[in-house]
């Protein structure tokens, strides 16, 4: 939302909410979503800071409800499963038999801590509203939601023929559906996850269609803390000092961010005539990376970093970005690039920042209780690098 923010008040006379073509995985989905039904970029970051009429709030019960009824079901096999171990035990099986028995219990884990329904449900409720839908039918093929079939490892694009008649908020909480988080979402008989397991953008589905101008929002993106730990901002080896959740999250950033960068190389080769322009997360804004995702408070942080880094982002390649949006009939404002001042919360129409009385910045940038919990062996706390506009 914050990307979108600032390109859309620094690029004239873009409207991200009357685009040809939206395609949607995971958190994209959510947002094109919204978009494509006319809610506004701006609607969407006030909605962030304050009630906004026409959006729900959305609080953290949407995202973290946990799958009560995912873990009673799975709980409920555990007893015939440990009265099978445990009679293949009494009956003298072998070692291995014995084994496998044990190694059957996995099957009453759970396969979700937290339950996706919520997030359909207070989709259907936004899109109910008057002007806006919940059938893809209804937006002449304007907008993609891309998923994974969890039986075939194939991409499922809800929007598309044979896969319309699926309601928009169903086919957002299957794109969202990240395994281990949220359960597959069970969709025609098939079992759909998120679609960020198969490519992190499917952008190739808008340039099958002819799209001329593709502007690409991609926040997964690996950090690179080598920077930061030579001036002493951070500890040396942080990542694997805050354990595995933080190493799985960076093995996975790069796995799927390299995966991008060959999709993004060919697509210059499959489709000349297009323009492709991705905005990303520079890989120090160690900030965004060490941003609690099971913590909602951040959200509005996490925003105003969003919008300021595609602001820098912006400005050091306008040469670059300026004849190529021109050529679309397209302007950048260097009077907005330049006004350091600006806020995405004034973009957005607030005239004043949102109140923050839980510390909201500090609790996001505050690393030496996110990372490691340096004060505990009496570490230099990290300090906070200077931040441009």
């Amino acid at each position: 939302m914050g990307a979108l923010q600032a390109l859309e008040e620094a690029v004239t006379p873009l409207d991200c909410s009357a685009l040809d073509v939206y395609v949607g995985v995971s958190a994209g989905a959510f947002v094109g979503a919204c978009l494509v039904n006319g809610i506004t970029t701006s609607q969407l970051v006030r909605s962030l800071a304050d009630a906004e009429p026409g959006v729900p709030p959305f609080t953290a019960d949407v995202l973290f409800t946990p799958a009560y009824r995912e873990f009673a079901r799975r709980g409920a096999e555990l007893p015939q499963l440990l009265a099978r171990a445990a009679w293949r035990m009494a009956r003298g099986a072998d070692a291995g038999a014995a084994l496998r028995s044990l190694g059957q219990l996995g099957r009453a884990l759970p396969v979700a801590l937290f339950d996706g329904d919520p997030l359909r449900r207070y989709l259907a409720a936004l899109f109910a509203k008057r002007g806006r839908t919940d059938d893809f039918r209804d937006l002449d093929g304007r907008l993609v939601v891309v998923a994974a079939d969890l039986g075939s490892a194939q991409p499922i694009r809800f929007g598309e023929p044979g896969w319309d008649h699926v309601p928009i908020s169903r086919a957002v909480q299957a794109s969202s559906a990240l395994p281990v988080l949220y359960a597959p979402v069970r969709v025609d008989g098939r079992d759909c996850v998120d679609g960020v397991l198969l490519k992190t953008m499917h952008a190739s589905v808008a340039l099958d269609r002819g799209v001329e101008l593709l502007l690409c929002v991609n926040p997964i993106v690996p950090v690179d803390t080598g920077g930061a730990v030579r001036s002493g901002l951070l500890p040396d080896g942080i990542l694997v000092r805050r354990g595995l959740t933080t190493v799985i999250s960076q093995a996975l950033r790069t796995m799927i961010h390299s995966r991008m960068e060959v999709g993004m190389a060919a697509y210059e080769t499959r489709y000349p005539d297009a323009d492709v322009l991705l905005f990303e997360p520079p890989p120090d804004e160690y900030e965004m990376f060490f941003a609690n995702v099971f913590a909602f408070a951040p959200r509005r942080a996490v925003c105003e970093l969003a919008y300021s880094a595609t602001r820098r982002d912006l400005r050091a390649r306008r040469a670059e970005f300026g004849p190529l949006l021109a050529r679309h009939g397209l302007e950048l404002r260097d009077d907005v690039l330049d006004d350091c001042t600006r806020t995405v919360w004034r973009a957005a129409g607030l005239a004043h920042a949102p109140a923050d009385p839980r510390g909201l910045r500090r609790s996001l940038f505050r690393l030496h209780e996110m990372l490691l919990g340096a004060e505990d062996e009496g570490e230099e706390r990290p300090r906070r690098r200077p931040r441009a506009g």
